[in-house]
């Protein structure tokens, strides 16, 4: 369901709000009784998870919980309730966006997810254990075949994303990282990514074309990382 904006936070009282649940087969509690995705916890509901406390502490984006001990999505309702991913309440990501080139030569490094079939950022969930930094050097390299673990990345930002799979009580957060090449690199698609190359980043628009003319479409969650990127380029100089 759409959420209209001025009752998207959770403090604005919504007797008649009916999330669409969003939970696969595979999530739900008769599934999980049976087997648990190697990529999921086996919590069917928030109240099994023992560790909320810790959670909240590791959490990029602080969040609460609703009456019930159920966490509640930082930027209030979605529209969907239930699990499409792998935890409960905040999801790790890390996405690395590797830059080539300077001026009118400047490129950006796309995948197109095999998911969604979108034109996105290499990256993908931080591992149980796994630091951010090295989550961002281990996606580029099994989604690219690229390795850049030599080269120290600037860190943009760490961020609540649009991702589809968002709902009121799991979502997805990003730290998104920048990564600066001299020059284009051959990169080759694997793990979840069906393609791999270098679009033209003047700017977001010059992008976006480019995408269009390939017959693609950009990842709309992945829009703000890349605006970040192009603002960050733009306020450094030397871009």
């Amino acid at each position: 369901m759409t959420v209209p904006e001025d009752r998207r936070r959770w403090s604005v009282i919504w007797p008649e709000y009916a999330p669409v649940e969003i939970t696969p087969p595979e999530l739900r509690p008769v599934a999980l009784a049976r087997q648990v995705p190697d990529w999921a916890e086996g919590h069917a509901t928030p109240e099994q998870v023992g560790d909320w406390d810790q959670r909240q502490a590791d959490a990029l984006v602080p969040f609460k919980f609703d009456e019930y001990g159920w966490p509640l999505h930082p930027h209030g309702r979605t529209g969907r309730t239930g699990r499409n991913l792998g935890k409960w309440g905040e999801n790790q990501a890390a996405d690395p966006i590797v830059i080539a080139g300077r001026g009118e030569h400047r490129a950006v490094l796309l995948i197109t997810r095999d998911d969604i079939g979108a034109e996105a950022i290499p990256g993908g969930m931080v591992d149980p254990g796994e630091t951010a930094p090295v989550a961002l050097v281990r996606e580029l390299r099994e989604e690219t075949g690229i390795n850049l673990a030599d080269l120290r990345p600037v860190i943009l930002g760490r961020q609540v994303v649009a991702d589809w799979r968002n709902t009121d009580h799991a979502w997805v957060t990003s730290t998104a990282a920048l990564f600066r090449l001299s020059e284009q690199v051959t990169a080759t698609a694997g793990d979840d990514a069906a393609d791999a190359g270098w679009f033209p980043f003047g700017c977001l628009d010059q992008l976006e074309s480019a995408v269009t003319a390939a017959g693609r479409t950009l990842y709309t969650a992945h829009r703000p990382l890349l605006l970040c990127a192009l603002e960050y380029l733009n306020q450094n100089g030397r871009s």
